[in-house]
């Protein structure tokens, strides 16, 4: 793991580095990111309808093969979700967009 995926690991997307808190917070939803250049961060899906989720996202990045694009992570179709707060899914890495 490099220096910057250590930063970020355990954090929430979005979250700015040097912030007092940068982790989840207790009355949140989260999915976890697997794999690429955001592994381990957490994303707030906090009040996304399933339809939202099962979209997937497109994250901006510096880190990814094409810096200033986006990083795709998609969940797995019938992964399993945990309603509630807390992760309650994971999204996995599915490539890079300019």
């Amino acid at each position: 793991m490099n220096g910057d995926e250590q930063l970020l690991n355990g954090r929430v997307y979005g979250a700015e580095y040097d912030a007092s808190n940068p982790g989840p917070l207790p009355d949140r939803t989260y999915a976890e990111l697997v794999g690429g250049p955001l592994d381990g961060l957490l994303l707030d899906i906090h009040g996304w309808r399933a339809e939202e989720v099962d979209d997937g996202v497109a994250l901006t990045t510096e880190l990814g093969r094409f810096p200033g694009g986006r990083a795709l992570y998609d969940p797995h179709p019938g992964g399993p979700r945990t309603p509630g707060p807390g992760v309650s899914c994971r999204f996995y890495y599915s490539g890079d967009a300019p």
